[in-house]
């Protein structure tokens, strides 16, 4: 799916719903904000730098909101689209 002007398109889990409002109670909204058009622009380019998980969570990416709390997510190019999975939190 290509979404308007070649964007990728984001979809969010039930989780990563309910982690939008703890991000936002946590006053961390703009730099969420930073790293999902980031992430809906092109999800590999470098910088802000993300990683590739390893272990039960291969095949997953991670990028910072800030120290503590990380954006995780999979990547479908066949379809331009980016699933988050979770946004507070370090891999929970």
């Amino acid at each position: 799916m290509v979404t308007k002007n070649n964007r990728w398109a984001l979809f969010f889990s039930k989780r990563a719903k309910k982690d939008a409002k703890k991000i936002s109670h946590a006053g961390l909204k703009k730099q969420l904000d930073k790293v999902l058009d980031q992430l809906e622009i092109n999800p590999l380019q470098a910088p802000p730098s993300y990683e590739k998980l390893l272990g039960d969570l291969k095949g997953l990416y991670s990028r910072r909101i800030n120290i503590q709390h990380r954006v995780v997510y999979a990547i479908d190019v066949a379809t331009n689209v980016i699933k988050i999975y979770s946004m507070f939190g370090h891999y929970e």
